[in-house]
């Protein structure tokens, strides 16, 4: 990396403009070509510096208010199949292996999100159907304090 993919990094992270152009608008911001600004993002992606480029849509104002955590309780032989059956699942945003703790037996955590508590715990009841793991608690959220991207 150079100070322009740094700069570029450090702009891009602030999100792009919703226009027919954002990389065209993010390079006049720079002072650098549209080409350059695609070129260099398209490089620092296959050098793993950025995973991915996306929208993100505000899930709260289009009525996405329940959000739950799972932790589930999976034999370690079945860690991996239940893993990739979570994680291909449209409704699972998130699945971690952890580690447990004496008095914490989970060691795989999805993360759900839905219009309600009902719609979510549908969810947890067919993952738990599809992987065939009974064992788990769900951890609705109460409040967000801070939701953002890792930042340069």
């Amino acid at each position: 990396m150079d100070r322009v993919d740094l700069v570029l990094l450090k702009a891009a992270q602030d999100g792009f403009e919703l226009t027919e152009r954002p990389y065209l608008a993010l390079a006049e911001r720079l002072g650098i070509s549209e080409e350059e600004v695609m070129h260099r993002l398209e490089h620092l992606q296959q050098e793993g510096v950025v995973r991915r480029i996306a929208a993100t849509i505000g899930h709260r104002a289009l009525g996405i208010v329940a959000n739950a955590l799972i932790v589930w309780k999976v034999p370690p032989e079945q860690v991996q199949e239940a893993g990739e059956i979570f994680a291909g699942a449209e409704e699972v945003t998130h699945c971690y292996e952890r580690a447990t703790a004496p008095d914490w037996p989970y060691n795989l955590y999805t993360m759900v999100h839905s219009r309600s508590r009902e719609d979510c715990l549908r969810i947890v009841d067919q993952l738990s159907e599809v992987s065939g793991v009974r064992e788990y608690r769900v951890l609705f959220s109460e409040k967000e304090y801070k939701k953002t991207s890792a930042r340069i």
